[in-house]
């Protein structure tokens, strides 16, 4: 591994990690993107190694911080975490039989709209306030 790459894959991480501290997103969001943009990964191998890493217990101390607060509902995350294994095993199966290029289109559409979603919303939020 070069220099370089060392350098880009701990900045994914650190990005990724404080992101998903800060407001919950990481691997979806910034790890596949910089995987495909900064590193040559195909959107398969990008999304394979998101999931790798979100596999580990990287989120431990960013719940712990949230938990400590009271803000973990734990059966919420209990039921979510198990259906989340069926999911991720789906998604993963469906996403495999499809192209690269498909998965990375869906992947973007996705993405915008949740965006979009957030922006708008967030700004009605800011509005409201100022009223």
């Amino acid at each position: 591994m070069s220099p370089s790459t060392v350098v880009y894959l701990s900045f994914i991480g650190l990005m990724a990690g404080i992101l998903s501290g800060f407001v919950g997103v990481g691997g979806g969001i910034i790890i596949v993107p910089a995987l495909v943009f900064f590193l040559g990964l195909t959107q398969h191998e990008a999304q394979g190694t998101s999931l790798f890493v979100l596999s580990m217990p990287v989120v431990f101390f960013g719940l712990l911080q949230y938990w400590k607060t009271g803000n973990v509902n734990w059966k919420f995350g209990l039921l979510i975490a198990l259906t989340f294994l069926i999911g991720a095993w789906l998604g993963s199966r469906l996403s495999l039989k499809l192209s690269p290029s498909w998965v990375k289109l869906i992947f973007g559409i996705l993405t915008a709209y949740v965006s979009f979603r957030l922006i708008t919303s967030g700004y009605q939020e800011i509005s409201n306030d100022d009223a």
